[in-house]
């Protein structure tokens, strides 16, 4: 019997088409192939899941305020009535670029050009102890999984006896000073102030710490002074206990150990620290950045490749601009995606290509309800109209109709109640095959 990866992947069917296969179903490996769907090419976008992840509104699914599906879009639903295009789940782990062939557990495949876009994974900087105890929040499985941590933790805390015995439950630590990190601490300390002392009338919150510890000197590092001061004073007006300058050692499950600083107790560290490129083998070390990012060059070609293609996180294009490449947000893979696009389809014409050029349409961050930072490239702004331009551009940018309403009735439902209704705990259940073959028998 053959391994997956020797014999090839089936039910791909033949055309005369050239045939271009995208890893990733991320923002810029989907926006490539909604592009191209329609195109001179056969098209397959591989991704280890069979859905499209909103990754800016995770935390929401992490302290309760969306449902999982809202920000989840099916990726089979794009490739309806596309005979050219197609969508296997598959998880790649290399490939060979002599003979254009491309390796999963699925079987290989071989291509015309291929175009990687796997985005990126957390990175703990090689702290295996904080890797195996912290919570990491960049799939929707690991945002729904804060949430049951969470919310089990109450559970458990209101049956302790002792109120000293509690605070390492209740208390919740955030690391990263990003935006990710800001609106997890501004969201958490909502639901400490509002929501809590209404589940758990027994436990007193004053006592529940949410602390949010940055290596730097400025919360939300990559955007203008006003916003990183604002955002600080909206925290704070929270209660979120802000620790700028600060540098997290280790952690064992209990103990958040800081450099030159009184360890914090607690038994949830959310851990938004840093991220580093999803990677598979068939590249040489050459092409590797020392973060792991690989070089591209201005039409973000692999350098050195000539039908190989990187979008999104794990590219890396120096420009005067940007020396240190990009920034590894949702508006430059998909800016490359698109531009990419149209190289592509000026490929099949005999046309010359044209270099990606990044335009920053500006960035934003929710800390709270009615409090938000926006960076344009013509104004900058905060507070209530920041709030109603954060949510507007979110609802305009997730995908699917469906998803949309859910999201603007679960907004206007916590805007109004300022009590978000997703406070379930939903555990797996776990039974033994013998014990599930009693319960049928007994059926």
């Amino acid at each position: 019997m053959l391994l997956p990866a020797e014999k090839p992947i089936p039910n791909i069917p033949e055309t005369n088409l050239p045939k271009l296969v995208i890893v990733g179903g991320g923002f810029g490996g989907l926006k490539l192939a909604r592009k191209l769907i329609k195109g001179p090419f056969q098209v397959i976008l591989l991704d280890k899941n069979n859905y499209h992840q909103f990754q800016p509104l995770f935390y929401q699914v992490a302290t309760a305020g969306l449902e999982p599906s809202a920000i989840s879009f099916p990726l089979r639903k794009i490739f309806h009535d596309t005979p050219n295009s197609i969508f296997r789940m598959a998880e790649v782990h290399s490939f060979d670029s002599k003979i254009k062939r491309l390796y999963s557990d699925i079987g290989y495949i071989d291509y015309d050009y291929l175009v990687l876009a796997m985005g990126a994974d957390t990175n703990y900087f090689g702290n295996q102890s904080i890797e195996y105890n912290s919570s990491p929040m960049k799939t929707v499985s690991e945002a729904l999984y804060i949430r049951n941590k969470i919310i089990s933790n109450y559970e458990r805390a209101i049956n302790i006896e002792k109120q000293e015995d509690r605070k390492s439950l209740m208390n919740v630590v955030i690391v990263g000073g990003g935006p990710t990190g800001v609106e997890l601490a501004g969201a958490m300390a909502e639901l400490r102030n509002n929501v809590f002392p209404k589940d758990y009338p027994e436990l007193n919150f004053s006592n529940m710490k949410v602390v949010l510890i940055e290596a730097g000197p400025k919360l939300l590092g990559a955007m203008s002074e006003e916003s990183q001061d604002h955002s600080l004073r909206y925290l704070q007006k929270l209660g979120v206990e802000v620790m700028l300058d600060t540098k997290v050692q280790d952690y064992d499950g209990e103990q958040v150990k800081l450099e030159g600083k009184e360890s914090i107790s607690t038994h949830t560290l959310l851990w938004a620290a840093g991220i580093k490129p999803n990677l598979i083998d068939g590249l040489t070390k050459e092409h590797f950045a020392p973060n792991g990012r690989i070089y591209v060059d201005e039409m973000n070609r692999v350098v050195g490749e000539k039908d190989i293609f990187v979008l999104g996180d794990v590219a890396l294009l120096r420009e005067e601009k940007y020396p240190k490449g990009h920034p590894q947000v949702a508006q430059v893979a998909m800016q490359q995606a698109e531009n990419l696009a149209k190289n592509l389809i000026n490929l099949t014409k005999g046309k010359e290509m044209e270099p990606f050029r990044y335009k920053d349409l500006g960035s934003m961050a929710t800390v709270g309800r009615k409090l938000a930072v926006v960076d344009l490239p013509f104004i900058k702004f905060q507070g209530l109209m920041a709030w109603l331009t954060w949510l507007f551009v979110h609802l305009m940018a997730i995908l699917g109709v469906k998803n949309k309403m859910f999201i603007f009735m679960d907004w206007a439902w916590n805007y109004l109640s300022f009590d978000p209704s997703l406070r379930l705990l939903i555990k797996p259940k776990y039974v033994k095959a013998s014990e599930r073959k009693e319960l049928i028998e007994e059926k």
